[in-house]
């Protein structure tokens, strides 16, 4: 189905440069509007939900926690930018060049930062299952707010050295006035696709086949002992292949959302000739932020327990903040 395009202007008194506005079916703008409000809504909400849990309890303050902590703050950061992607169904920018060069910067460092974080939880679970008898001094909550801090400051780099000619000459690459859009010539295309996709399913890839085959390899182990040290060590076993099977159901969702997106980038779409096709693919991708704290925290009984306590307000009360939520956090 093809766009419709009407004479009217983003901005009528700049007859020569402004761009036109992009007019869809009356049927298609409103389920955009319910679809992309809806997604916002509960994005914002879920996440919420999650920093208020690990930043109120105690006993949530754990280094795994932490990076989930990271994932949410950015996840909750997605939130607010789709509702960007409301106003921009018209295809008109209204907010002006500079504010434009900003969006485009916090809108890729904070999907930078949200699937650097995912590359960390991976790193963390496969030291975790892989590698336990060191895990505790690997990852320490001093090394993992130094690893958070890095990764963000990574992504906000990386991204203001792909948009540096933007930055210093904000609207030189737009065609018309009101249009914030960002064009890659094809090195920084292929870099920013190898960074921001490749490069971390790849890692994620590895470190799951990885987890795959030692909790396989293990669990052979196991079943092949019949004493009381085996029965302990199955009831350990049985948390790493919980462990295991969530990574596997990130990695699926992650690539379900994000492949879509990258695969059109990787065939050089062109990314304004189809708003109802440009919509769909954003909404897909970004319903992975609005699905992480399903897949990372409505799996622990602890998030529901938590979420239970301040819906309730009683995270209100003096000393909530020590309540026991489980007896044991992982």
């Amino acid at each position: 189905m093809q766009t419709l395009q009407e004479a009217e202007l983003c901005f009528p008194l700049l007859l020569n440069t402004s761009c036109r506005k992009l007019v869809l079916p009356q049927p298609v703008r409103t389920i955009s509007y319910l679809l992309l409000s809806s997604m916002s809504l509960l994005t914002v909400t879920l996440n919420l939900l999650v920093i208020i849990s690990i930043s109120h309890f105690r006993q949530l303050h754990t280094p795994t926690n932490l990076l989930l902590l990271s994932l949410a703050i950015s996840d909750f950061l997605i939130g607010f930018r789709v509702s960007f992607q409301i106003v921009l169904l018209d295809g008109c920018w209204l907010l002006g060049e500079h504010i434009c060069v900003v969006f485009l910067i916090l809108d890729f460092t904070i999907t930078s930062a949200s699937i650097g974080t995912m590359v960390l939880i991976s790193i963390d679970r496969y030291v975790a299952i892989c590698d336990p008898m060191h895990y505790p001094t690997k990852f320490t909550q001093r090394r993992v707010r130094v690893y958070v801090c890095l990764c963000w400051a990574a992504s906000a780099l990386i991204q203001i050295l792909l948009l540096r000619d933007t930055l210093m000459e904000p609207g030189s690459s737009h065609s018309c006035y009101g249009e914030c859009a960002f064009l890659q010539d094809q090195v920084s295309g292929l870099v920013d696709l190898v960074l921001s996709f490749i490069g971390p399913v790849s890692i994620i890839l590895v470190l799951h086949v990885r987890v795959f085959l030692v909790v396989v390899a293990q669990a052979r182990v196991m079943h092949s002992q019949i004493t009381d040290v085996a029965l302990v060590k199955v009831r350990v076993k049985k948390s790493e292949i919980k462990a295991a099977r969530t990574l596997g159901v990130v990695i699926v969702v992650f690539l379900i959302c994000t492949s879509p997106y990258f695969c059109a980038s990787l065939m050089g779409q062109d990314q304004s000739g189809n708003v109802i096709s440009d919509t769909f693919l954003i909404c897909l991708f970004f319903s992975n932020s609005c699905l992480n704290p399903m897949i990372y925290a409505f799996f622990y009984p602890w998030f529901r327990k938590s979420m239970k306590l301040i819906v309730t307000l009683q995270i209100l009360k003096s000393g909530s903040s020590d309540s026991r939520l489980v007896k044991s956090v992982q």
